[in-house]
């Protein structure tokens, strides 16, 4: 018996339902699946799935808000090993970011695609729970416990994940060796982000011309 289904026979057809097709997805690295499927992988009746989603793309709606929780935890736990305020505190949210989209690639295109942009509309989707909310409290305490002024710290937060997920999509694409044979990703990140903060922390501090 599955996992799934083992949990709905603890009473949460819906929550099964959801871990079901998280698994199919994962086994399968695809997410061409069949409502049946996630049915049958659940252990319930082809009709068991229609209770509680409309068709296929609200469960894989569901599923995407699962995958975006699951990132918040990661982040979440990186935030807790590090200083507030630090630069360190920063890096590792990417390194986070970037370690659980590899690892979890299978779901990378249903987050950040048109279902999981719909699934981050539903009322009752906490957005805070992703992770960016968090990189946008490390910005601001590194912020202030730089003294840096003028500062966007929303603009300044976007620019870092842009750069994160670029460097996760470029890893994933399976193509950078072919362009640089010896690339170590999350060093590059590393550096890159060091680099970015310094580089904001000098223009702030010159005086105005």
């Amino acid at each position: 018996m599955s996992l799934a289904a083992k949990t709905y026979h603890h009473g949460n057809l819906r929550n099964t339902l959801i871990l079901a097709a998280s698994e199919l997805i994962e086994a399968s690295g695809s997410l061409n699946f069949a409502m049946a499927d996630a049915a049958r992988q659940a252990g319930v009746s082809n009709a068991a799935p229609y209770r509680h989603f409309r068709d296929r793309d609200a469960l894989l709606e569901a599923v995407s808000q699962l995958a975006y929780y699951g990132l918040g935890e990661r982040v979440q736990k990186a935030v807790d090993r590090t200083q507030q305020g630090s630069i360190e505190s920063i890096i590792a949210i990417g390194h986070a970011y970037l370690e659980y989209v590899i690892e979890k690639a299978a779901f990378y295109d249903l987050m950040w695609g048109d279902i999981g942009a719909r699934a981050m509309d539903v009322d009752s989707f906490d957005k805070k729970s992703s992770g960016f909310y968090m990189l946008v409290d490390a910005v601001r305490a590194f912020v202030t416990e730089q003294g840096l002024q003028g500062i966007d710290e929303l603009d300044l937060s976007v620019k870092l994940w842009s750069m994160v997920h670029g460097m996760s999509a470029i890893s994933m694409s399976g193509k950078l060796p072919y362009f640089y044979p010896n690339a170590d990703i999350p060093a590059m990140l590393d550096s890159s982000t060091r680099i970015f903060m310094a580089g904001l922390q000098n223009s702030c501090e010159m005086p105005p011309p």
